[in-house]
């Protein structure tokens, strides 16, 4: 059994960290409830924008440069992780999906003619991890993070749909964790460029959805109208991503820091009844010396 000196010492260490946990509990829980504000304001605008520019476009065949569908010869692989760790498998989760990704691609190609991949890093964890197994980086964003506003990603959006119209890439995914509540995120792959055309709810019901998508007044026209929502609905949609990732990573870290006070209120228990066990037995052990001398000096 361990002695008194040392339980002593680990009982201190586990008190302070589970004083540290806690507050590190507190702070993301505070952090969660504005970046979980922020992104159930941010949903209904850009789900609300989406099918907006989805009317436009339906049933007419519309094309901007952001809808056209090339051959696969150059993928770009947005990666949204977080500036910082303790949350749990967050990071991790993103990172094997990206690789997962990478190696789908690589699989793709053929030899003659390989897909060409790169990556755009957004989070400290998932830049460190590729600036050192990816020769393709290029570019990163980390500071977004740390006070994240549209204009920001909007800046970023921008820069990806010129390097799309441009024909750098052929196809640009995003990798993140969507936000669902504090205890569940949800890894997500989606397809920024080229659009994917997806009939909403109000034209998947037939006629109805058809007369609700006439009934708009277009001024001056439908492809002036498009022309300027497309940019804006990739700029909305770009946003609610990081947002999306924020939210999640509050939530993650606030679910962790939990889990590790909730341990470390166990092992206080477990360590303190060790230390009151090798007390009693100390103690025990110096009542016995006592009576075993005072019988000696009797006999």
């Amino acid at each position: 059994m361990a002695n008194l000196k040392e339980v002593r010492t680990r009982i201190a260490s586990v008190s302070s960290t589970q004083q540290i946990t806690s507050a590190m509990k507190m702070v993301s829980a505070a952090k969660f409830r504005r970046a979980q504000m922020a992104i159930i304001g941010m949903r209904p605008y850009a789900n609300q924008l989406a099918n907006i520019v989805s009317d436009i476009d339906a049933g007419d065949g519309m094309q901007t440069p952001y809808h056209q569908v090339r051959r696969l010869e150059h993928v770009l692989l947005v990666v949204v992780t977080s500036n910082k760790g303790l949350c749990g498998a967050f990071n991790s989760n993103v990172i094997k999906q990206a690789q997962a990704r990478i190696d789908y691609y690589r699989s793709e190609g053929s030899a003659s003619q390989p897909v060409q991949l790169s990556m755009l890093t957004i989070g400290k964890r998932g830049s460190e991890f590729f600036a050192k197994r990816f020769d393709h980086v290029v570019g990163c964003y980390d500071d977004i993070l740390d006070g994240i506003s549209f204009e920001a990603a909007a800046t970023i959006a921008d820069q990806l749909m010129q390097q799309f119209s441009e024909k750098r890439y052929d196809r640009i995914e995003l990798i993140y964790n969507q936000f669902k509540n504090s205890l569940v995120q949800i890894l997500s792959t989606e397809q920024f460029l080229p659009i994917v055309q997806h009939q909403n709810d109000r034209t998947r019901s037939g006629a109805k959805g058809s007369k609700m998508a006439d009934d708009y007044i277009y001024e001056p026209s439908k492809e002036a109208i498009l022309k300027e929502m497309v940019p804006l609905t990739l700029r909305a949609h770009f946003y609610r991503v990081i947002l999306d990732s924020l939210a999640a990573e509050h939530g993650a870290r606030m679910n962790a820091m939990q889990k590790a006070t909730d341990n470390a209120t166990e092992l206080l228990k477990e360590l303190r009844l060790s230390y009151n066990k090798a007390r009693q037995a100390a103690i025990t052990n110096e009542i016995i010396e006592i009576v075993s001398g005072s019988e000696a000096l009797k006999g």
